[in-house]
């Protein structure tokens, strides 16, 4: 994984705060957090309780194996939620309806923008 899809976790994770208050993370090549064996990029919870699992796809992480993954965090129960690229939304959900998963998954997108002076 690379350094925008860290920096990517990490502000969800800044954003996410406010909602839930204790946020559990997991950064490029680092499994220090689990749910049921499966080791997604944020954790979501509250009052020591997991309510949903969160996972950041970037360009380099999209790929025809990923539903499998997606499937897997499915498969503990909790709501899971799905951030890719803004550009990719449209190819993502198809992957998902082909998949048999586009009704189970919450999509969400992000685009990084800079602005110069």
């Amino acid at each position: 994984m690379s350094a925008l899809h860290d920096a990517i976790v990490l502000e969800v994770r800044k954003k996410l705060s406010r909602r839930y208050g204790d946020i559990k993370v997991n950064l490029s090549g680092k499994k220090e957090h689990s749910y049921k064996g499966q080791y997604p990029d944020l954790l979501l919870g509250e009052a020591g309780m997991v309510l949903a699992l969160l996972e950041v796809e970037t360009e380099e992480t999209l790929g025809p194996e990923r539903p499998q993954h997606w499937k897997a965090l499915l498969e503990t129960g909790l709501r899971v939620i799905l951030l890719v690229p803004k550009h990719a939304k449209a190819q993502v959900m198809e992957l998902l309806w082909q998949h048999g998963l586009a009704e189970r998954l919450a999509l969400g997108s992000y685009e990084v923008q800079i602005a110069m002076p």
